[in-house]
């Protein structure tokens, strides 16, 4: 296989694309927003569009948020999901634990009402296909393993940081699981076993979910993933961690097959 990196991995994170349909509210906040990207209507094809989630990464720090992923969710548009990309509380803007993960929580449990309040018949809300990258990643495994089956069809992670123990042993993100967590595993022993994935999944016996991992990740290890029980590991030789995300990348056809093939189906 060729390699699949892009000269600038990290042009997608700049790149100007559409911006969302619909912006929605799942909480009082002010990261409490969802941005929805609805694809086009087919002809004479009166179904509701699959529903994809797209949880963003950076670390969970507030720095970072759902914006950078847009050419990713105009990308998914076009195969015909609509896709919800949700903002939550981040460390250095009322996040950490627990409020991170109280706000994917809420997010699962909300949006299916808010989709289907704000945009009736437009979309099927119910058992999305949850994708996150990098620390959103992380928290799509989350949502997916520590929720209902029901709330989620299928987990696809993107050089997901997982194992958060390992992640805050080897200093990942300058502390970014410290931050996240107020600490390291022995200190709050309870809230890894509630939030670490790869705790999570040696205990998980629903779909295994999808992880897709570049071998030439700097940020996140590869090593991570590989170390995962539970997942279907697929790993893109020369793919740094940003090219993972990117569309015009050659690795776009993997994560799109990952997700679940060339084009959303007809619900």
């Amino acid at each position: 296989m060729p390699p699949i990196t892009p000269p600038d991995p990290r042009a997608v994170m700049m790149r100007h694309v559409d911006g969302p349909d619909a912006v929605l509210r799942h909480g009082d906040h002010p990261d409490h927003v969802v941005d929805v990207h609805l694809p086009t209507p087919r002809l004479g094809v009166r179904t509701r569009a699959p529903l994809a989630v797209l949880l963003h990464g950076g670390f969970w720090r507030a720095e970072h948020d759902r914006r950078h992923t847009r050419p990713l969710a105009v990308a998914l548009r076009e195969q015909g999901y609509a896709v919800a990309t949700p903002e939550y509380r981040r460390t250095g803007a009322d996040g950490g634990w627990p409020g991170t993960f109280d706000d994917v929580a809420r997010i699962r449990s909300r949006l299916p009402g808010l989709l289907d309040d704000a945009l009736p018949g437009l979309v099927a809300p119910r058992r999305p296909i949850v994708v996150g990258h990098s620390a959103g990643g992380h928290l799509a495994l989350w949502w997916a393993l520590t929720g209902r089956r029901e709330d989620a069809a299928h987990a696809v992670a993107l050089a997901p940081v997982a194992d958060l123990a390992r992640a805050y042993a080897e200093n990942l993100g300058d502390g970014a699981v410290r931050d996240l967590m107020g600490g390291g595993p022995a200190r709050h022993p309870d809230r890894y076993a509630a939030a670490d994935t790869a705790v999570l999944l040696r205990r998980w016996a629903g779909r295994r979910p999808v992880v897709v991992h570049g071998d030439a990740d700097e940020q996140v290890p590869v090593a991570h993933s590989r170390g995962l029980v539970g997942i279907d590991l697929v790993e893109l030789p020369a793919t740094d961690h940003f090219a993972i995300i990117d569309p015009l990348s050659p690795a776009w056809p993997h994560v799109l097959r990952a997700i679940g093939g060339r084009s959303a189906p007809c619900v």
